[in-house]
């Protein structure tokens, strides 16, 4: 007769963070339920739309002021890596949307001092890292290609258009940013909401992202075809499109990881 430790090891641990199986009926059904809490607190997506925005103008300026136009590119896109941590107050403001609670701004800056504010640091550490490793990259490139000094931008601009060393260059460059982007897309998807929703670890909830990916390849792929044709346009309008785009997004996150991992088994 098998003892209580043996039949305890022989039963199946439950999963404490199981992953659903979505379709793409389920992204396109986020996007509308994001576009809605934007409507229900247009006040605070704006509010942080525009802090972002601000941020890339300010990028922008400094880029010019100190005569870095060779590297708009590189930074303008790689920019878009930090967008999910930047997404954070969207999901808080989801998140009390969803359970009834009440919105105030004293909420919604605090949840990063919450139970998951630790974990959430630690995010920003990483998509921070990203975004350096991206602009190393994108400078090892520039030297690969143009010498230890690189081309201004309309300079370089004219290589692309006009030359196949600045056509190989840019075929390179935008598909190693995207194999990080595509990298970045899949720890970060749905490990952010999830410590703001959740008490776990960071690398729990990049591990339970990165399953999420995994387990729905044809839905995942479109929502990140949609966040880069979203804010691919953002960044040709010189970001004032994140105004409305990040919101909107961020908060389409938030239902996307409702969507995607299931109630903890407190089994």
């Amino acid at each position: 007769m098998p003892s209580d430790q043996t039949a305890a090891a022989a039963t199946p641990r439950k999963e404490r963070h199981p992953v659903n199986t979505i379709a793409v009926s389920d992204v396109l059904q986020s996007l509308r339920d994001g576009l809605r809490d934007f409507q229900r607190a247009p006040v605070y997506g704006l509010f942080l739309g525009l802090v972002y925005a601000a941020f890339g103008w300010l990028l922008l300026y400094l880029m010019i002021g100190l005569d870095f136009g060779s590297y708009v590119y590189p930074m303008v896109t790689g920019f878009a890596l930090v967008a999910p941590f930047a997404a954070a107050g969207f999901y808080e403001v989801s998140r009390r949307l969803q359970k009834g609670l009440p919105l105030s701004w004293g909420a919604v800056f605090g949840c990063i001092f919450g139970p998951g504010g630790k974990a959430v640091g630690i995010m920003a550490i990483v998509t921070t890292f990203s975004y350096i490793i991206w602009l190393d990259i994108a400078a090892a490139l520039y030297v690969m290609f143009f010498s230890m000094k690189p081309p201004h931008f309309a300079d370089l601009l004219t290589a692309i258009l006009t030359t196949p060393q600045g056509l190989v260059f840019f075929i390179v460059g935008n598909t190693v940013g995207a194999v990080l982007a595509g990298l970045v897309f899949s720890i970060m998807v749905v490990s952010l909401p999830m410590v703001f929703d959740r008490e776990v670890d960071f690398v729990t909830a990049m591990i339970t992202s990165v399953k999420s990916v995994l387990a729905n390849p044809k839905p995942m792929l479109l929502w990140c075809v949609i966040i880069g044709v979203l804010l691919g346009l953002s960044l040709l309008s010189v970001f004032a499109g994140l105004i409305v785009t990040l919101p909107i997004l961020g908060h389409a996150t938030w239902h996307l990881y409702t969507r995607v991992v299931a109630p903890e088994n407190h089994i």
